[in-house]
């Protein structure tokens, strides 16, 4: 009995050096050097921004991206609670607002992309809708995305800019949500961004409206201030930003942003 108990001492000592290389509550890895950046970002970013990332695990070995794909609403409102995060990409300027607002970001928000809306439906168009007026039309079930998010604002400003009621069967929280309603049959039609339907293929069909040119939405990013992992959290700034990534997001629909 009494030869185990240098054994059992070593297995102990073991445990606790390997407990000591696991994964901090900040997401950072000390035991293996490598460092999680958490990415907050918009659903309709999602296909770009997936393959940013790809792009920036590739040139920083000891990075690893981890993102958190929402409605920006939703994704600011965990960042005030305290949500553990490095940068935050918004699909409006008015949720980048709030983050700033309460002092949330760690420099001004750059302005990378644009978005407009367009209307999604099943390629069989059972509807039969080719205009912004049909969604209005009685009969026809149409999904939107809540007013608080970036793509329920721009819907909104579009009914009041052309005089168009729609009243919708459902409002979600993401238009990630109103595209999968639309691809599933749930809804004859609903208002997403010309780069999620793109990013469908040929899932749902999408109608371009000329009304949609009232509701340009510009996407800021910001690393934000209680991040810690700045340095890496600026280089991911700068790719989506710079040349490489604006083809990205290019490639994947998205406008240069107008300021």
């Amino acid at each position: 009995m009494r030869r185990r108990a240098p054994m059992l001492t070593a297995l102990l000592l073991a445990m606790a050096l390997s407990a000591c290389g696991s994964d901090g509550p900040d997401g950072s890895s000390s035991g293996t050097g490598t460092t999680t950046l958490t990415v907050y970002a918009a659903s309709s970013l999602t296909s770009p921004f997936t393959e940013l990332g790809k792009q920036f695990e590739s040139d920083h070995k000891d990075a690893k991206v981890r993102f958190s794909f929402g409605g920006s609403s939703d994704l600011v409102a965990q960042i005030q609670q305290g949500a553990p995060a490095d940068v935050f990409a918004s699909a409006d300027t008015a949720n980048m607002d709030k983050a700033a607002g309460d002092d949330l970001v760690e420099r001004d928000p750059v302005n990378f992309a644009s978005n407009t809306l367009e209307i999604a439906v099943p390629p069989d168009n059972p509807a039969g809708v080719a205009s912004l007026k049909d969604l209005s039309k009685p009969g026809t079930k149409v999904v939107v995305c809540a007013p608080e998010v970036p793509c329920g604002s721009a819907a909104q400003k579009v009914q009041d800019a052309s005089g168009v009621t729609i009243k919708p069967v459902s409002e979600e929280q993401s238009v990630t949500d109103v595209l999968n309603k639309v691809q599933t049959g749930e809804a004859d039609a609903g208002l997403v961004y010309v780069t999620d339907v793109k990013a469908a293929g040929d899932k749902v069909k999408g109608i371009r409206f000329p009304e949609s040119s009232s509701a340009v939405n510009t996407y800021p990013v910001a690393v934000l201030a209680d991040s810690k992992n700045k340095d890496l959290a600026r280089q991911f700034v700068d790719l989506v930003t710079g040349d490489a990534g604006q083809q990205v997001l290019a490639d994947a629909g998205f406008a240069k942003p107008s300021s």
